[in-house]
């Protein structure tokens, strides 16, 4: 081999280990990296791009020069940056997804797990959001699907209220935030734009964002569910009958019977409510209703946050709590919600063991 040779390959070694930021994976995997040639210590790299204005491409270009610039023997570098052909494009989607199909339905390795509640204002969306950061925070590769589509709230607690998803041929990217990848509908409409759809359309919009969003390979997959019985909930237990499904609820004994429907709704379907969590314990809304909730549908309490004023904070903020002071009563319970589903053992029914 020559020695130019062996440096082109060093140039390759080096970009594997360079990742595209949307989909995460390696360029040299995602066949942006064609000609390599290493000529006088000059490295001479042709990359594509997936799209034409590519968001990550800064990021991506700053990448490879670096990657480059450390391979021992190369001084200068000469990018040549290009757009992958529709061709290209469409053939790398399939190689990504696959046959269209629903990912995380029976049979998948990723822990798919529904949060729901049977009234709004229980702060199921915020529980959700901070659980899925704890859980990214833990190592786990976590993915999380706003489904509250008539009041979606997640992209602003965990500030990315004005990212926009990346569209690859019709293979959607999700945003990033606190290394949790993140969809909802309040990336596609405007915020202050109502949304009033019925049944078949809020089916269609949830079977997309299971089936054309590329999440990749989760560990985790959470569905922050609208608050009640409705459309969508029992969409999600068609398309999910596999989900472990958590009930949030105030400590109101009051609230019990309504937040034990919804767990009785997902049973319907055939998803496993795995516990509760009460949330806004102590202070004035009482006591009791946790327990409550958990008799009924006999499964545990999960967890019991208490009230507090940096998790409320945090969250018009767009900084999650869990992030911050472990000391804080709030942070404290949510931390130890995120330790009893990531230690949970995933039941294998369903899956094929081979």
């Amino acid at each position: 081999m020559t020695g130019a040779a062996a440096s082109a390959d060093l140039v390759r070694a080096a970009l594997s280990r360079v990742q595209d930021p949307e989909i995460r994976r390696p360029i040299t995997e995602l066949d942006m990296v064609r000609d390599i040639t290493v000529t006088d210590a000059v490295a001479r790299v042709e990359l594509k791009l997936t799209i034409v204005g590519c968001p990550a491409a800064d990021r991506i270009e700053r990448d490879v020069r670096e990657a480059v610039l450390a391979v021992p023997g190369v001084d200068a570098i000469d990018l040549d940056l290009g757009v992958m052909t529709p061709a290209e494009r469409e053939a790398l989607v399939t190689r990504l997804r696959g046959v269209r199909s629903m990912p995380f339905g029976p049979g998948t390795l990723t822990r798919v797990i529904a949060i729901t509640s049977g009234k709004g204002g229980v702060g199921k969306s915020t529980v959700t959001a901070e659980l899925a950061v704890a859980l990214a925070a833990r190592g786990l590769t976590v993915g999380l699907v706003d489904a509250d589509v008539f009041g979606f709230s997640i992209p602003g607690i965990l500030g990315v209220a004005d990212a926009k998803p990346t569209q690859v041929g019709d293979m959607i990217l999700p945003p990033v935030a606190h290394g949790v990848k993140v969809i909802s509908i309040g990336m596609f409409v405007d915020d202050r734009t109502p949304v009033s759809w019925r049944g078949p359309l809020l089916h269609r919009t949830m079977q997309q964002f299971l089936t054309d969003v590329y999440f990749g390979d989760l560990d985790v997959l959470l569905l922050d569910l609208p608050p009640g019985t409705g459309d969508i909930a029992i969409t999600l237990g068609q398309l999910l009958p596999n989900a472990e499904v958590i009930v949030v609820t105030t400590p109101q004994a009051a609230a019990a019977g309504v937040a034990e429907r919804s767990g009785l709704v997902a049973r319907q379907t055939g998803q496993t409510v795995i516990g509760v969590v009460e949330n806004m314990t102590g202070g004035v809304f009482g006591s009791g209703g946790g327990d409550e909730v958990a008799r009924r549908l006999e499964v545990p309490v999960l967890a019991r946050i208490p009230l507090s004023g940096a998790v409320t904070a945090a969250g018009d903020a767009g900084a999650p709590a869990v992030l911050g002071d472990p000391a804080d009563a709030a942070v404290a319970a949510l931390s130890g919600l995120a330790d009893a589903i990531a230690a949970r053992p995933r039941g294998l029914a369903g899956r094929s063991l081979l």
